[in-house]
């Protein structure tokens, strides 16, 4: 897709400028194509040159030049700890200018296609687990140091992400009204947030699945953590290994979770067991994935964007079948299932 021709100069423009501070030089650049945007304001375009190829990202303009720009300062923190993330080759935040490594289209979701067996599926995600733990084993004081990451896993943040499955899941897609019910479930959710609040955090992602990863060569590099926060250890666990959109094998499933809780210090996570641990990540499960069924829900009602649709049921089944291993959840299951089976 063509850039409009405005931008097509602006972008020209500033890609000239970072060869004249020793970005790229001696490289013609040859073409530039529009790339499909995320859900925010930034757009985002793919430079080929003679040689090598980029990725330009024009965000909101950064007028004030102490302020910290979220994607890269957190960029710098997370590089400088030993996370792999897209390498930023320059940057003009007042025009809101960002020259990053390009990383090419291919997602551990799509890469995940062309895999053979249940080892090579279980090596690929050791490799995404290995490079997760230094994330949370971060030193906190160090984090907070930063400045970079204030907000938190809190109980209300849970439970604000619960109404807000509520709104779009019962509301706009069950259209389910019947408030003495959603009460009900509510106050069963309210014990889960609160459990889950109640535990030591760490740094963590915040949004840390399959199509977070991307794939480059034999690296795993990742991507869209703006929205960085503390939580508890289990929220990223939960996010990669119970995502929506991939199904483990239950063995990889339970090997991968076992390896991380042997190679998090006890200070991290924080459980005196290996069964408190599971406890907990069941807790982290229903919470997050309920979570992800309210965000589907939310984009069709919004944008009419149907195409994560076919990923509510797969979620709400998940959360079914974890429901059935607790009597905790025996009344939380009766009243959201009645109402999603009914729907």
């Amino acid at each position: 897709m063509k850039p409009e021709q405005a931008e097509l100069f602006l972008i020209e423009e500033l890609f000239s400028q970072s060869q004249g501070k020793g970005v790229a030089q001696n490289e013609k650049l040859d073409l530039v194509d529009k790339l499909t945007g995320d859900a925010s304001t930034r757009r985002y375009y793919r430079l080929f040159t003679d040689k090598n190829s980029y990725v330009v990202c024009l965000d909101n303009p950064q007028n004030d030049s102490e302020a910290t720009h979220p994607f890269v300062s957190k960029q710098s923190f997370l590089k400088n700890a030993g996370v792999r993330v897209p390498g930023v080759l320059d940057t003009q935040l007042a025009k809101g200018y960002i020259l990053e490594e390009d990383l090419g289209d291919v997602t551990l979701l799509s890469h995940l296609a062309t895999i053979g067996d249940e080892a090579e599926e279980r090596a690929l995600y050791l490799q995404v687990i290995k490079q997760l733990l230094p994330l949370h084993r971060l030193n906190r004081e160090t984090s907070d140091k930063s400045g970079l990451f204030n907000l938190s896993f809190d109980y209300e943040k849970y439970m604000q992400e619960m109404d807000f499955t509520f709104k779009f899941f019962f509301g706009h897609f069950l259209k389910f009204t019947d408030e003495d019910v959603k009460s009900k479930i509510r106050n069963e959710l309210d014990l889960v947030c609160t459990r889950l609040a109640s535990q030591p955090m760490v740094l963590t992602h915040r949004d840390f699945h399959s199509r977070n990863i991307m794939v480059k060569s034999k690296e795993l590099i990742f991507i869209d953590f703006q929205d960085a926060r503390w939580g508890i250890p289990q929220y990223d666990l939960v996010s990669l290994l119970e995502d929506c959109y991939y199904e483990l094998t239950d063995l990889n499933r339970e090997y991968l979770k076992k390896y991380y809780f042997e190679n998090l210090p006890s200070s991290a996570h924080g459980q005196s067991d290996w069964k408190q641990f599971c406890d907990f990540y069941d807790d982290m499960l229903i919470q997050r994935v309920f979570k992800a069924v309210g965000s589907f829900a939310y984009i069709y009602a919004t944008r009419q964007d149907a195409r994560y649709l076919k990923y509510i049921g797969f979620g709400m089944e998940k959360i079914r079948q974890t429901m059935m291993k607790h009597e905790r959840y025996h009344n939380l299951r009766k009243y959201l299932f009645e109402v999603y089976y009914a729907g």
